[in-house]
């Protein structure tokens, strides 16, 4: 684990909110000087503790209105099982994410597609015919209630990293 300290936090938390952010505007909200700044940045996407940026696309206006939690269990006869699904869902463009989790299932995923239709084609013509799939549970998502995917809390990042 990295040693981040409280200015460390504020240019996680900041870049979080606004990752286009000017490094002149960023240091001004630290306090330090735009060099001291940038030194800082950089220290901390070599350590690892910001692995990247990217655009937040909206997928409902870009025409994608169908995102579905999807519960895949395997079966655990089938030879090679978790290699044959992680083969297959490299190739499976509606996969946004992909966990493997404890408990009642082996894999959660999450899909996206531009309809009800759209998604049931994946399901019968893709997913189900993976070797080794056993049980499929989806859950259609109604409403997003809270979407922060790649953000850590301020408060949770401050909080991993008090002294004891």
């Amino acid at each position: 684990m990295m040693s981040l300290d409280v200015i460390d936090l504020k240019i996680l938390a900041l870049l979080q909110e606004d990752g286009r952010m000017s490094n002149q505007l960023l240091a001004e909200k630290v306090a330090l000087s735009p060099s001291a700044c940038l030194r800082r940045v950089r220290l901390l996407e070599e350590g690892g503790a910001i692995s990247g940026y990217r655009a937040v696309l909206d997928a409902s206006r870009l025409g994608l209105e169908l995102e579905a939690i999807v519960q895949v269990s395997m079966r655990q006869d089938v030879e090679g099982w978790h290699e044959l699904f992680s083969a297959a869902l490299k190739g499976w463009a509606e996969v946004t994410s992909a966990y493997i989790v404890t408990g009642e299932c082996n894999y959660i995923l999450r899909v996206r597609a531009r309809n009800l239709h759209e998604y049931s084609e994946f399901v019968i013509n893709q997913l189900y015919k993976t070797k080794g799939v056993q049980d499929i549970r989806s859950n259609i998502i109604m409403q997003r209630l809270k979407e922060e995917e790649g953000k850590i809390s301020p408060d949770l990042l401050a909080s991993s990293h008090k002294k004891p």
